[in-house]
């Protein structure tokens, strides 16, 4: 029953930042609601620390199998929390607090494999350590976005980087892939002392990361597969091709053009998210004990984030009507997606009554 309780409560901290995000970031586009200000005003904290930051946590955590490792993501989910109750300095402090309890979560999982993926997932966390530091000390104000996002981009990287490890890739594969990486860190770090320099150097590295997902990932092989296989290398040859246009708009952005709203959605949500809707199926049985019955229905939001995106990137920059309407498309995706989620889960268990199951193999039969 605690464990119950534990569940609802870390859901609705994250379901709170995740709902507050979305809406302070449609009236950053121009969608009339009433949103508290912080919600606007905190659309990045509560999307990167609160939402996302608390759901890696909590998968880290569970690999981890410690109570303690359980600490951080609460921490960062209170945060967003916090921050909508008008204490946002508070919540800065308790969010740098989570991302540094994550660094050591990570430091744990080096100890128990030392891999190229677990070393960058703990450079990941770094990232996020460091721009929620100097976000909490109003310190290189142009480095905080660029780490956060960081921090998404090496969870993400390390993440493929272990599903592809047993395939044969070029020997200059991996040092690349560092390389890359290694050039985003500088790209950031760099942002804060010269942002046009730090961004163009961002830039490419997005890009370059972009080109070596698409040609070392499993992905291009798994397109050719069917049912969930099929549908997850889309989704991420999907994000691969949003991360490429989020370069050359980090890029434009550097140089003084008008592109920084393509910048970070393109990144945000065209890799960012493409990924989440990916990886879900397989990441929520084994964090959320959750087994879902796959079907084409998934493929619905998916496409919702795609046409959304590309409205608001292409329409929004000639309309600001049809920048607020694919913001709206994004708010649709999501709630789409999270709505797949639940059915497809009723749908698994009406399939699998507990009398049918095999108590070996069945993640409910411990609960």
């Amino acid at each position: 029953m605690r464990r119950v309780a534990g569940r609802l409560v870390f859901a609705g901290l994250v379901a709170a930042s995740l709902v507050a995000g979305i809406a302070g970031g449609l009236v950053r586009a121009g969608v009339a609601l009433p949103v508290a200000g912080a919600a606007v005003a905190g659309h990045a904290f509560l999307m990167i620390c609160a939402f996302m930051g608390s759901v890696i946590a909590i998968e880290r955590a569970v690999a981890v199998r410690h109570a303690a490792a359980f600490v951080g993501p609460l921490a960062s989910g209170a945060a967003g929390v916090l921050l909508l109750a008008g204490a946002p300095r508070a919540a800065a402090w308790l969010a740098a607090a989570a991302s540094l309890a994550f660094v050591g979560v990570n430091v744990v999982l080096v100890r128990r494999q030392r891999a190229a993926h677990t070393w960058l997932l703990l450079a990941g966390s770094l990232a996020w350590a460091g721009g929620s530091l100097l976000h909490v000390l109003g310190a290189l104000a142009g480095a905080v976005l660029p780490l956060w996002f960081g921090f998404l981009l090496f969870t993400i990287a390390a993440e493929r980087l272990e599903m592809t490890r047993l395939l044969r890739r070029h020997a200059a594969a991996g040092p690349a892939l560092l390389a890359i990486l290694a050039a985003a860190a500088c790209g950031a770090l760099l942002s804060g002392f010269a942002p046009g320099w730090g961004g163009l150097l961002y830039g490419m590295s997005l890009l370059a990361l972009a080109a070596w997902l698409v040609l070392f990932d499993i992905a291009r092989r798994t397109v050719r597969a069917a049912g969930l296989s099929r549908y997850m290398a889309l989704c991420l040859l999907s994000g691969y091709a949003w991360l490429a246009l989020a370069g050359l708009g980090w890029m434009g952005w550097a140089l003084g053009l008008p592109w920084r709203d393509a910048a970070l959605h393109a990144l945000a949500l065209g890799f960012v998210f493409a990924m989440v809707l990916g990886h879900a199926p397989v990441i929520l049985p084994a964090v959320a004990r959750v087994k879902v019955a796959f079907g084409a229905v998934f493929y619905l939001p998916l496409l919702l984030l795609q046409a959304s995106l590309a409205l608001r990137l292409v329409g929004g920059a000639v309309s600001p009507r049809l920048l607020a309407l694919g913001a709206a498309g994004h708010a649709l995706a999501i709630a789409a997606f999270l709505l797949t989620l639940l059915a497809s889960a009723w749908v698994w268990r009406a399939r699998h009554p507990p009398s049918s199951r095999n108590p070996r193999h069945d993640v409910f039969a411990s609960h």
